[in-house]
């Protein structure tokens, strides 16, 4: 089964916490399945794997990133000025897998699911998931 989540984005970088989303989809769909796989569509998008309890967490993976790949310097941005998005979704990646266990997200306590926006804010942003 395939199923897209739409979401919005608000700034250029940010994090997203899609976890809620991605867990209502597999309790609803999900129950005689054994994973989850998360895509995110978009070469200046990723998802990611992270702790959602402390924000901080959230601002220093952005703040890491920030520093890892400054925007600004890269051949790309002569066309579009978002060359640092690109390298920053390729560094996180794309997709996630994660265990299902009777309709449930195999996540430990501190985990959450993120859609990492690199290039935003965007109107429309699309995740795949596919259960299987």
């Amino acid at each position: 089964m395939r199923i897209i989540i739409t979401i919005r984005t608000i700034e250029r970088e940010q994090l997203v916490d899609i976890t809620r989303d991605v867990a209502e989809i597999v309790a609803r769909h999900g129950k005689k399945c054994s994973a989850c796989f998360l895509y995110a569509l978009g070469a200046t998008a990723a998802i990611m794997i992270q702790e959602n309890w402390d924000p901080n967490i959230q601002t220093d993976v952005l703040a890491c990133l920030r520093t890892l790949v400054p925007q600004g310097r890269w051949i790309h941005d002569k066309i579009d000025g978002n060359g640092d998005a690109h390298i920053k979704a390729g560094i996180i990646g794309p997709s996630e897998v994660i265990p299902i266990e009777d309709g449930k997200l195999l996540l430990s306590t501190w985990q959450n699911v993120f859609f990492c926006e690199f290039d935003g804010p965007r109107d429309e942003r699309r995740i795949i998931v596919t259960l299987l």
